[in-house]
């Protein structure tokens, strides 16, 4: 259990802390509710393109780092489909510079030509090196287009093409920053050896007098539900053919996205797991394989992924994968099997809340996706969950008209 205090500020930033004395160090992270999905389609990439635009410098703070490395810290980013989150972990004793740090760039970041033109081309490197010359690099690009046709999750985090990024004006950047890097497009959730009343006193002092920003709009089209197996093959320079079948799934705060979520545990969690345990060790159909939920906020996708062993075929590969979940449709998982994953998630959960930095990440991502009080709630969720749910939720996930199915085959 986290305990926490929340504090709304005039201009609209959602300011939480969690208090924890057991370490020394204090994270800070500030989300903002921005990510690829909040792209227009003729200029996607924005939101990741100003995960590293951010720490171009600001009015005050040519270099955002030097401070902070003067102060004993480290900081990094991270850009999703739904959000963008900036953190900082340093000294407890230390915590003002980050506020300081933050403030500036969420006031008055420094959008210039040449910073511009910086970034630009590490974006654009980026995505060479990422989706294009990586083999399955660009995987995402192709289940984005099949699984999604009308809603933004159609394109990846990175972007659509480089283009998009390499034709980026300045007005289309500042005007991007101004729409969606505001106090009330924002959390601020800070964990460590902090007492919340100086913290709050701190956060006033340094965001208290941004202006709110307009409240973004967000018209976003919802996904109809898709009517017939999607398959697309691709011949590429990869050394060995590779499998990937995608499902659409509920989206994070449908009460069905956790029997799905656990589908996924089921089969690839660990070297017990279905997936592993009899396609990989005992038939050794595979060299590698895997599943995972994208827990996107709207409706996202459940992947398995896998690389069938040598001598084995594409066909052989589908049809054992196909046959694991077949077996999920027709009858339910073993209480027993349930609750080992059950439990091993609750752990997982335990474990993570020891980081401060854990913390306050998953205080921002709470607060952002309903509020944060869900975080302390979704355990008894999950250990909710019958094998009747399971069941039911496989059956209407592991349908072929669900299914997108991708597969690599090797240009040689």
């Amino acid at each position: 259990m986290v305990q926490f205090t929340r504090t709304v500020l005039s201009n609209g930033l959602r300011v939480l802390v969690h208090e924890d004395k057991s370490t020394p160090l204090v994270a800070v992270n500030l989300t903002y509710y921005v990510g690829s999905r909040d792209e227009a389609m003729d200029k996607t990439g924005f939101a990741h393109l100003f995960e590293h635009l951010m720490f171009s410098g600001s009015k005050n703070i040519p270099d955002f780092d030097d401070p902070l490395q003067h102060a004993g810290g480290e900081n990094n980013a991270f850009t999703t489909n739904d959000y963008t989150t900036f953190y900082e972990v340093l000294p407890a004793e230390n915590l003002e510079t980050a506020l300081w740090l933050e403030s500036d760039r969420m006031l008055s970041l420094n959008i210039s030509k040449r910073s511009l033109d910086v970034q630009r081309k590490v974006v654009i490197e980026e995505f060479k090196e990422t989706c294009l010359n990586e083999p399955y690099g660009d995987s995402w690009h192709h289940l984005s287009e099949m699984m999604f046709h009308k809603h933004p999750y159609r394109w990846p985090v990175i972007g659509l093409v480089p283009e998009h990024v390499e034709n980026a004006t300045i007005q289309d950047v500042r005007s991007f920053y101004k729409n969606w890097y505001t106090p009330s497009n924002a959390v601020l959730s800070i964990a460590g050896n902090v007492k919340s009343n100086e913290v709050v006193e701190l956060a006033e002092k340094w965001f208290g007098s941004i202006p709110a920003g307009n409240k973004p709009m967000r018209l976003i089209p919802e996904e109809p539900k898709q009517s017939a197996p999607q398959v697309r093959e691709v011949m590429a320079n990869v050394p060995v053919p590779a499998i990937f079948i995608a499902f659409r799934t509920p989206a994070r705060l449908h009460p069905d996205f956790y029997p799905v979520d656990l589908l996924s545990d089921i089969l690839a969690q660990g070297h017990s797991s279905r997936l592993y345990r009899r396609l990989l060790k005992e038939q050794k159909l595979f060299s590698q394989i895997d599943a995972y939920v994208t827990g996107n906020v709207d409706p996202g996708l459940l992947v398995i992924e896998g690389r069938p062993a040598e001598g084995v075929s594409i066909q052989q590969a589908q049809e054992a994968i196909w046959a694991e979940l077949d077996l999920l449709k027709k009858e339910p998982v073993a209480l027993r099997e349930l609750q080992k994953i059950q439990h091993r998630f609750e752990s997982t959960v335990v474990f993570a809340e020891t980081s401060a930095l854990n913390k306050a990440q998953n205080m921002a991502f709470y607060e952002h996706l309903d509020r944060a009080e869900l975080m302390n709630e979704e355990v008894d969720i999950y250990l909710g969950v019958t094998p009747e749910d399971m069941h039911r939720s496989a059956i209407d996930l592991f349908q072929p008209d669900n299914s997108g199915t991708l597969i690599y085959v090797p240009a040689r």
